[in-house]
């Protein structure tokens, strides 16, 4: 199982040097990765109560993208994966060209995770339409990966048309591994059709009807369950800070439950549990969680 170092984003701050140094720290510690979440948009409560809003304006969410550029030049190794960038917010052309970049500058470290999101304000900011994003972000994924296999490409889709053309720099991955996160029967069944992997937030058992039809479709598309990638969000408080923080102990014992039915990757987050912009903590409990998880 590889072991991923969730970005801190909403806690780690603004400072170029905290960043660089917490990626270089994982990367010194032998992470395999380091996973960063994304919004472009972030609310003030008390000015939206009609918007659920589990993350504020106060919360930092750094730029995938232009985050991984920065951070392909600081670190040699480690991995830099999204978990999750929400694709139908944006140009399936243009994210294709982005994480080719990224690919390129970190020498094919990227791993692009997708999900279709769930605040519907962002959609409307980013002039993208809400209704249709998980038929579109099927057809986005087409695109990309058209675009990275290929010198040029045409497509002719339900949302896109492509002229003879391809992009340059194209990404040292052909193509970059493409993974869908979400619980829902939709995205598991999506991962098994199309996907190199899946990103859920939960407990194995919780989610075992989706894992089945995961497994289902896979094998109805002619694809190995076991080939298809599974990625563990665990972390010691959870993502809408709705309930108390877990032990060490509880996230451990995630890590094994998902192990045990299979899964490839965990990645464990240290926001949120009121460390601050205090990288040196941020790294003491990823050690911790690093060398604890390799001895299980």
């Amino acid at each position: 199982m590889q072991l991923g170092a969730s970005f801190p984003s909403v806690e780690i701050g603004n400072d170029p040097a905290a960043i660089r140094d917490f990626a270089q720290g994982v990367e010194d510690l032998g992470f395999d990765y380091i996973t960063t979440t994304d919004h472009v948009l972030q609310v003030d409560p008390a000015g939206r109560t009609d918007v659920f809003a589990p993350y504020t304006i106060d919360d930092a969410f750094h730029e995938p993208f232009v985050l991984y550029g920065f951070l392909a030049a600081c670190t040699s190794r480690i991995g830099l994966a999204t978990g999750i960038l929400i694709l139908p917010q944006r140009q399936a052309v243009l994210v294709a060209k982005q994480a080719a970049e990224v690919d390129v500058l970190s020498g094919g470290r990227l791993r692009l995770g997708v999900g279709v999101g769930w605040q519907e304000l962002e959609f409307e900011a980013l002039g993208m339409e809400w209704r249709n994003r998980g038929r579109r972000c099927e057809e986005q994924v087409a695109v990309m990966r058209a675009l990275w296999t290929s010198r040029t490409t045409s497509f002719d889709g339900e949302f896109h048309r492509i002229g003879e053309s391809g992009i340059n720099p194209n990404a040292v991955q052909r193509p970059i591994p493409v993974w869908f996160g979400g619980m829902a029967d939709a995205v598991a069944e999506r991962v098994g059709r199309i996907g190199d992997g899946w990103i859920p937030i939960g407990t194995p058992e919780q989610l075992k009807p989706q894992r089945d039809i995961l497994r289902a479709a896979a094998e109805q598309a002619g694809r190995d369950p076991d080939g298809i990638g599974i990625e563990a969000i665990t972390g010691m408080q959870n993502a809408f800070r709705n309930a108390p923080p877990a032990t060490m102990e509880q996230v451990l014992e995630r890590v094994r439950a998902w192990r045990d039915v299979g899964a490839t990757h965990a990645a464990f987050g240290t926001s949120m549990i009121g460390l601050g912009h205090d990288v040196d903590a941020h790294l003491k409990l990823m050690k911790e969680f690093r060398e604890r998880a390799q001895a299980l």
